[in-house]
């Protein structure tokens, strides 16, 4: 019997044939943390009296979740991973005006490559997929234990195959395809598996789809996302590469006699817009079915929907167009790099002039940190990955998932639109 991707790079990565549901004991590429995650983390890692990390170049920590700092205790929190950075000679150390969204961060700069085995202190971690890598989110404690010995111990997962056959109607885009999946098998029905993207949509989509689709696995109970490497994938990494100093990517496929433990084969040409209603990201609906829900606020941005792809179908539906009075508009370009180019592309001032403000990358609205809290009893449309209770501000508070088009369609209208209505 052969082996999925996943299975060839833990393979690659403990030097022996793995099997699902056995324990093994992996090297690791890449270690990562936040300003919420990494501190305790810290904590753990001078509790074990360890002196210094398993490598400079292979611990990355980022402050991305409330920053800029909204008070002191997030202060604080940020302060400990740069003193942490500063003591150990982190190369990968990211703080505010240099780096964003980990998620978007990593990729950008080349740090994460096909064939890496990545772990995070972020269930997000999952990301990474997009490139042909197994990535995989980790506790705190276990960041820690692999900061020090630079191994991960863990189950192998079992593979999933999800296929998407056919092509995409206009305006459905990688998001509504993950949510789409979520809504058909649930928010266990990936349940620690290796969740196994395929199929000529897929192969159509660019890196930036891509992401979004691998970011949201968590979302289904996956352990992880993966889409095998191509010439997409190919020429991301080249023009990336020369950022990295880390390694050589390896660019592995699935045998074609792999054994998966489940195959979802969805046809795209019958998938609309989606919308992803209070509150699990499965409570999946099609737009067509949730029009006329009026709105408080529309946030575009996040690890899932941030990027340069993101941001211009958000001002393509938005461009000569301005949001009511009664709605608040925030955008969140993932980092500083697509910041850049989105002012440099006048994508910026579309957002300003539709009525909109613009934030430093972060993720606080997202998680209900800050830079767009809710308030009691009012609803938002967002770009965003979780829906869960208060998990944008007030317990009474609704989210609603979309992508970047149904986002900027319903911030003009003020009520959940199809971009088509625009």
């Amino acid at each position: 019997m052969g082996l999925t991707i996943t299975e060839k790079i833990l393979t690659a990565h403990t030097q022996k044939k793995v099997e699902p549901g056995g324990f093994i004991e992996a090297e690791v590429d890449i270690a990562l943390g936040n300003d919420i995650t990494a501190p305790l983390a810290i904590e753990e890692f001078r509790k074990h009296k360890a002196k210094r990390v398993f490598g400079r170049e292979r611990v990355v920590l980022i402050s991305d979740h409330f920053t800029p700092n909204k008070d002191a205790q997030s202060a604080r929190q940020a302060k400990i991973l740069r003193d942490f950075a500063r003591e150990q000679d982190l190369k990968y150390y990211y703080d505010v005006g240099r780096g964003g969204i980990e998620h978007a961060l990593l990729p950008e700069e080349g740090i994460v490559l096909p064939g890496n085995l990545i772990v995070g202190a972020d269930s997000h971690t999952c990301t990474y997929g997009a490139l042909g890598a197994a990535s995989f989110g980790v506790g705190s404690t276990d960041l820690a234990a692999v900061m020090i010995t630079g191994k991960l111990w863990l189950r192998v997962p079992e593979s999933m195959k999800i296929v998407y056959r056919g092509k995409l109607q206009r305006w459905v885009s990688a998001k509504d395809l993950i949510v789409y999946t979520i809504g058909d098998i649930g928010v266990d029905g990936a349940l620690y598996r290796a969740m196994d993207f395929g199929g000529e949509a897929i192969d159509s989509l660019p890196m930036d789809g891509r992401f979004t689709i691998c970011n949201m696995a968590i979302e289904a109970g996956a352990m992880s996302g993966i889409i095998e490497p191509d010439e997409i994938t190919l020429k991301y990494v080249k023009s990336r590469i020369p950022h990295s100093t880390l390694h050589t990517p390896h660019y592995y496929r699935s045998d074609p006699d792999a054994d998966y433990c489940d195959v979802r084969e969805y046809d795209c040409t019958k998938i609309e817009p989606q919308v992803a209603i209070p509150t699990l990201p499965s409570n999946a609906k099609p737009i067509s079915e949730v029009t006329g829900i009026p709105l408080d606020q529309a946030l575009i941005g996040s690890c899932t929907n941030g990027r340069m792809e993101d941001l211009r179908i958000a001002a393509k539906v938005l461009k000569g167009h301005k949001v009511p009075s009664h709605l608040r508009l925030i955008v969140i370009p993932a980092t500083q790099r697509i910041y850049l180019r989105a002012l440099r592309e006048g994508l910026i001032e579309v957002f300003l002039k539709a009525g909109g403000v613009v934030s430093t990358p972060t993720c606080g609205p997202c998680l209900g940190g800050h830079m767009g809290v809710l308030a009691e009893g009012e609803r938002a449309i967002s770009t965003t990955n979780r829906n869960f209770v208060g998990r944008m501000g007030h317990p009474t508070s609704e989210v609603y998932l979309a992508s970047p088009a149904v986002v900027a369609a319903s911030a003009i209208k003020g009520r959940i639109a199809h971009p088509d209505e625009i």
